[in-house]
């Protein structure tokens, strides 16, 4: 039987990337993909009230949108189905404000093609100046909690920068449409005995990332994990 190394490239692999009022950045961060050699990109609009379906269209991604805003968590696993219509084979899931490099893909995907994992995470560094002593407070407490509830420990157990394979896709239920969906994956690695390894990433936090005004704050990271919680008891 032919080895399946052999039989994946590029045009196997999905980039899914859930957008909301992404309409001045999601061209150039699908430019950016499609530069990087991957051609098969999913945009899904959460519920914009620009122009981020057409944008995402007229860079020459498939775009789906939600009418209405239903969460992080419901767009990725919009694009996941979406994908596996497409019978892809690795799917990467990727942030839509441009914080993500494109040219980490290849990285991530290397552990799923070598038989490695089924999961790759992509694993943030903190050590760039650019990213706010809060933002690493809040990443390492989220990683604790995580930790407590699924029983696994990861170096960045919210971001948003990762691969799956066709096994993972099918096993997991992928509960949870807000930001405790990050969290989520975490407990259906565990709770499936699925393979995961961890990969480091760039990321890049402008101005405008930064000032995203859905981005996670202390409120929302309550109500996050209120709901990661409920998820888990019933």
């Amino acid at each position: 039987m032919e080895n399946i190394v052999a039989q994946i490239d590029n045009n196997d692999v999905y980039v899914v990337i859930p957008a909301r009022n992404e309409a001045t950045v999601i061209g150039d961060v699908i430019a950016g993909i499609k530069k990087a050699g991957f051609e098969n990109i999913i945009i899904i609009d959460d519920g914009s009230s620009d122009k981020t379906l057409e944008a995402a269209k007229n860079a020459g991604a498939m775009a789906l949108r939600h009418r209405i805003n239903r969460g992080k968590g419901a767009a990725v696993k919009t694009g996941l189905v979406a994908a596996q219509i497409k019978n892809a084979k690795i799917v990467v899931t990727m942030d839509g404000d441009g914080q993500h490099d494109p040219n980490d893909i290849q990285a991530v995907i290397a552990p799923i093609i070598s038989h490695q994992a089924d999961v790759v995470l992509g694993t943030r560094l903190f050590d760039s100046k650019n990213i706010s002593v809060y933002k690493v407070f809040a990443n390492k407490t989220a990683n604790i909690l995580t930790r407590l509830l699924t029983g696994l420990w990861v170096a960045d157990s919210q971001s948003g920068f990762r691969a799956f394979d066709a096994k993972a896709l099918d096993v997991m239920a992928h509960v949870g449409d807000k930001y405790e969906y990050d969290s989520e994956i975490i407990r259906q690695i565990a709770r499936n005995r699925l393979k995961y390894t961890e990969v480091p990433i760039r990321v890049y936090y402008t101005d405008y990332s930064k000032g995203k005004a859905h981005k996670q704050g202390i409120v929302n990271g309550c109500k996050t994990l209120c709901r990661l919680v409920w998820n888990i008891i019933s």
